[in-house]
């Protein structure tokens, strides 16, 4: 598949100039060569990979009445990625920290393209539920890992901004995702003996396989080993970010330790965190694996139009992501940035059950919980690394994934349960309405303003 990379490359430039400003100085100049240099194939990868998580969202509009697989069979598939996923998250990113992202990102690409493809061969409800927990472990360390590498190359203030930017790729994989989906799985039915929906894994696994060679030839693990960077702006780079943590490990050495694992494992803020992206996990599994749902429940029957249907939400979270993730970079502040959204998307799931016979409705409520889903994401991913000692920084981002991981098992698994009692998703979606209302408040609760310093001066409006 070549399509998500030629449709990325337009938003990207969009987003590019708006996370990394055309500003006079030579810092400014430097961050903007390193954001056009490592973004764009990040982007990419991150594309794919939401791809391949997400397809089974399209997929089963086909495969259920293929397999007779019931909602809760499907339920449970999907939220059985996230088991694979916490096991080997925590491993996954300590890897990286150690060997470096390029080979890290070869062995995760390759190994969910190839499994991704291997989805193609299901058959029994078992052979689904571990298909979907390899995919998990296979993709384990990729989201965490990417945090990681943007915070080698980013100081925390201009950390939001490029790390919207990353998430673009979530919105954008949906549009380019979903419509493809369906119209693989329409085109290519019956193609050689083979169903739709087995063309569509095997044709969206592949590129995964390619992007990963092309990763490990194409990025640097750190600055000092950029040959694209001149002596000068590594030293300016190198400055930056040893200031911030220096910061950030005198911080730990007052109140928790020299860093580490262990300290990470032992920093009740990075449980609070975990907690909160547990909710926030259930609002984006939700999205991604019941959208599709949502819309064919409105009287939408055909694949292709149900997966058109589904990229409009994605373009509404683009915008707001962006805004949002300004505007807290802007203001250097996180909290709030990050639990309004979380709110305004709880709010959208509980009403969406009342416009379930309303197609317009049904779509504009479930844009106003992309937009959340993706304004939240953004900015509460700064928010670890911006208390977390370097030493403790690649455990404490993969034990805060890890715990939200759980949200994902448990997001799909008692919508799937419910729809299957009761026939209808309403109580499922109020159920995990509430949820991600409690995500909200405890993040505002449970990280006092106080813990997230201010970053330094003349840095925040800047990314």
């Amino acid at each position: 598949m070549t399509s998500p990379t030629t449709t990325a490359s337009q938003p990207f430039a969009a987003a590019a100039h708006a996370a990394v400003p055309d500003i006079q100085g030579v810092e400014e100049a430097t961050y903007r060569k390193i954001a056009w240099r490592i973004l764009p194939l990040l982007f990419v990868c991150y594309i794919i990979n939401y791809i391949d998580r997400a397809n089974i969202g399209i997929a089963q509009i086909q495969f259920k009445a293929d397999l007779h697989f019931s909602d809760l069979v499907y339920g449970i598939g999907a939220g059985l990625f996230f088991v694979g996923f916490l096991l080997f998250e925590v491993p996954s990113n300590l890897m990286l920290a150690r060997m470096g992202a390029r080979k890290t990102l070869l062995r995760i690409m390759t190994l969910w393209g190839a499994v991704s493809c291997a989805m193609m061969f299901v058959r029994t409800p078992m052979e689904f539920y571990v298909a979907r927990m390899l995919l998990g472990a296979a993709e384990a360390g990729f989201f965490p890992g990417l945090i990681l590498y943007l915070s080698y190359w980013f100081p925390a203030e201009r950390r939001a901004r490029v790390t919207a930017l990353s998430f673009v790729a979530i919105p954008i994989a949906t549009m380019i995702g979903a419509p493809t989906s369906g119209w693989i799985m329409r085109q290519f039915h019956e193609v050689h003996g083979l169903a739709g929906w087995q063309w569509m894994f095997l044709l969206e696994g592949l590129p995964a396989i390619a992007l990963g060679i092309v990763v490990f030839f194409s990025l640097e693990d750190r600055p000092e080993s950029a040959k694209w960077l001149t002596a000068d702006e590594k030293a300016r780079l190198t400055q930056a970010l040893s200031v911030e943590r220096a910061q950030k490990a005198g911080k730990a050495a007052h109140g928790h330790g020299k860093g580490g694992t262990l300290a990470a494992l032992g920093d009740w803020r990075v449980y609070v965190a975990g907690l909160v992206s547990f909710c926030a996990y259930v609002l984006a599994s939700t999205i991604a694996f019941f959208a599709p749902v949502v819309i064919q429940a409105t009287g939408v029957r055909d694949t292709f139009h149900v997966g058109l249907l589904s990229a409009l939400p994605p373009v509404v979270g683009i915008v707001a992501m962006l805004i949002v993730s300004r505007h807290s970079d802007r203001h250097r502040e996180r909290r709030w940035h990050a639990a309004l959204p979380l709110m305004c998307a709880a709010i959208s799931l509980m009403v969406m059950p009342y416009m379930s016979h309303n197609l317009v409705l049904a779509v504009l409520l479930l844009a106003i919980a992309t937009a959340g889903h993706l304004s939240s994401l953004s900015v509460f991913w700064t928010i670890p690394s911006t208390y977390l000692a370097p030493a403790s920084a690649a455990a404490g981002i993969a034990v805060v994934s890890s715990i939200g991981a759980l949200g994902g098992l448990v997001g799909p698994s008692v919508i799937g349960y419910i729809k299957s009692v009761t026939g209808n998703l309403a109580l499922g979606l109020q159920v995990a309405g509430c949820i991600v209302l409690f995500g909200g408040f405890l993040l505002l609760i449970g990280i006092p303003a106080r813990l997230l310093p201010k970053t330094g001066a003349g840095g925040a409006g800047r990314a």
